[in-house]
C-alpha cells in the first residue's frame, strides 16, 4: 500500500489556471485523501447492506423530489435498483416482485415498445431498460412480464426507427444515437427478434462512429445525396458527430458484438488496437484513485468503472485472447507489487478499480456516487457496481460451453418472419456462452466484498440471461 501512496502525483498543467484545472486539483485532493488515512486495503468493506436497504427503499418506498425531473425515466429507475440488488446478491419477495412486473407492464405502448412511464410515446432506452428489468423479475405465463410483451409489435417499432444508413433515432423524429442502437440490439437479442432486415447496415454505421482517438461518438453524418431523388447513403467520408465518449464507446462495442452472428469474413472491422489504447488511457492515476474517466482531460467518475472499466472482456474477445479456457495469456489483476515489464498483457489495474470503489464510490449511508462531495443516485450505484463485478471475475466467452449449446439446439419457429434460423442458433448459443472463470476471482478485502459477476453484453447476472433467451428461443434450460 505504501508503494501506492507514493506514486501520488498531481496531474501536470500547463501553468495556465483555469476552472478545469481547479477541478482536476479539487478531484484528485478528495480522493487522495480518502486513501492516504487507508492503513491496509484488507479492512475496506463493502457496506452491502447499507446499499441494499438504500436500493429497496428507493424501489418500494419513492423517491426524492429530486427525482422529478426523471419522470419519463421510471423503467431505469427500475432497472437500476433492481440490478443493484442482484449484483449485491439480493432476492425481491414474490409480491414485490408482481409489482415490479405490473408496473413495467404499464408502460407497454400499444404501438410496441415501452415508453418511460405510463402513456408515454416508446422510445428505444427505457424499451431496454424495462426488457432487462422483466429479465430481473418477470417469469413466463399469465402475470409473469415475459409472455406480455408484444413481440411482434416490438419489431414494427424497431423498423420504424431504422434510418437509411443502419442507424435508428430513439423515438419518433428524434435524434440517432449509438446507444439507442445499443438498447434496440439488446432488446431484441434477449427477446429473439433479431432479423437481417432489422440489422442491415448497423455495422456499418457503427464503425463510422469511431474516432481518431479510438474511442466511438455518439453518431456520424448519414451523408445522404441531395442529387438523388431517392435517400441515397455515401460509403465513405462520414465524419463522426463529436468526442470519443465512454458510454458511447461501451454501446457500440457492445452492439458490435452483438453483431457477430451476421458478420461474414472480409467484413470491415473496428480498429481494435486504437480502442484498447483510448481506453486503457482513461483510467485515472494513483493520486485519482484508478478510477475512469469518459473523455479525454474530463475527471474520474465512477459510472465509468462499467462504461469503461466493463469492456475489458470484450476488448479481450476481439483481441482474440478471451476466450481460453482455463488458464490465460491475459492478466486482469495486478497490484502495486506486481512485476508486468515482461509479462503478460494487463488492460487495466483491476485492484486500483476495487478499491476507487470501495473508498471514493461508497456513501456510508447507503448507495454510490460519482465522486467524493457528490450524492448517491441509482444510476451511479447501478454502474459503480457493475464495473466492480467486472473488476473482481474474469468473465469470458466459452468455446466449449458454445459449441454444446450449438450442438444442443432445439429447432423451434421464431416469432418473426423473415428470421434465418441458423442466425437465431448462434446468436442464441454466443449469448448463453459467458462464463465466470472461477478460479480466476480476486476480492480487494476478502470474501466478504464478492459481488455477483455480470454479463458484459447485457449488464444482467449471465443467470438472468440464459434463462430469458432460453425462454424466448424455446430451448428450454441448460
Amino acid at each position: 500500500m505504501q508503494a501506492y501512496l507514493n506514486t501520488f502525483k498531481p496531474t501536470p498543467t500547463d501553468g495556465v489556471d483555469t476552472a478545469t484545472s481547479f477541478a482536476q486539483s479539487d478531484t484528485e485532493s478528495l480522493i487522495s485523501d480518502l486513501l492516504l488515512v487507508l492503513k491496509d486495503p484488507s479492512d475496506i468493506k463493502l457496506d452491502r447492506n447499507a446499499h441494499a436497504r438504500w436500493a429497496y427503499t428507493a424501489l418500494m418506498q419513492g423517491l426524492p423530489g429530486r427525482y422529478t425531473s426523471q419522470d419519463a425515466s421510471q423503467p431505469w429507475l427500475i432497472y437500476w435498483a433492481l440490478q443493484t440488488l442482484t449484483c449485491l446478491g439480493v432476492q425481491l419477495d414474490p409480491a414485490s416482485k408482481q409489482r415490479a412486473i405490473d408496473t413495467l407492464i404499464a408502460n407497454q405502448h400499444p404501438d410496441g415498445g415501452f415508453g418511460g412511464g405510463p402513456g408515454q410515446i416508446p422510445h428505444l432506452l427505457p424499451t431496454y431498460a424495462s426488457v432487462c428489468a422483466l429479465a430481473i423479475v418477470g417469469r413466463p405465463g399469465e402475470k409473469g412480464g415475459w409472455d406480455q410483451i408484444n413481440r411482434g409489435k416490438m419489431h414494427e417499432f424497431f423498423m420504424r426507427m431504422k434510418q437509411p444508413d443502419g442507424s435508428f433515432v430513439v423515438n419518433k423524429d428524434a435524434e440517432v444515437d449509438v446507444r439507442g442502437t445499443y438498447c434496440l440490439l439488446v432488446s431484441a437479442t434477449l427477446l429473439d427478434i433479431l432479423t437481417p432486415e432489422l440489422v442491415r447496415g448497423t455495422a456499418e454505421f457503427l464503425r463510422s462512429c469511431q474516432t481518431y482517438e479510438g474511442g466511438f461518438a455518439s453518431s456520424s453524418h448519414p451523408y445522404y445525396s441531395a442529387e438523388d431523388e431517392e435517400l441515397q447513403v455515401m460509403s465513405e467520408i462520414r465524419p463522426t458527430l463529436g468526442e470519443a465518449h465512454g458510454g458511447y464507446t461501451s454501446c457500440a462495442i457492445a452492439s458490435w458484438m452483438l453483431l457477430q452472428p451476421y458478420h461474414k469474413p472480409g467484413d470491415p472491422e473496428v480498429n481494435i488496437k486504437k480502442l484498447v489504447r483510448w481506453a486503457a488511457g482513461m483510467q485515472g492515476l494513483p493520486i485519482e484513485g484508478g478510477g475512469f474517466r469518459g473523455r479525454s482531460n474530463k475527471l474520474v467518475d465512477g459510472c465509468y468503472s462499467w462504461w469503461i472499466g466493463g469492456l475489458e472482456p470484450l476488448l479481450l474477445e476481439l483481441l482474440g485472447l478471451g476466450n481460453q479456457e482455463g488458464e490465460t495469456e491475459v492478466v486482469s489483476f495486478v497490484t502495486e507489487e506486481s512485476d508486468n515489464e515482461n509479462g503478460p498483457i494487463v488492460l487495466f489495474d483491476k485492484t486500483a478499480l476495487q478499491r476507487f470503489t470501495l473508498v471514493s464510490s461508497q456513501v456510508p449511508s447507503g448507495g454510490l456516487r460519482d465522486k467524493p462531495g457528490k450524492n448517491p443516485d441509482l444510476y451511479h450505484t447501478a454502474y459503480n457496481l457493475a464495473g466492480y463485478s467486472t473488476a473482481q471475475h474474469r468473465v469470458y466467452r466459452s468455446l466449449v460451453t458454445e459449441k454444446k449449446l450449438l450442438e444442443s439446439w432445439k429447432p423451434s419457429k421464431g416469432p418473426i418472419s423473415g428470421a434465418d434460423d441458423e442466425i437465431r442458433r448462434v446468436t442464441w448459443a454466443r449469448a448463453c456462452a459467458w462464463q465466470e472463470d472461477e478460479g480466476a476471482h480476486f476480492y480487494l478485502g476478502g470474501e466478504q466484498n464478492r459481488v455477483n459477476a455480470t454479463h458484459p453484453l447485457f449488464n444482467l447476472t449471465i443467470s438472468t440471461t440464459r434463462a430469458m433467451m432460453n425462454h424466448f428461443y424455446q430451448q428450454g434450460s441448460h
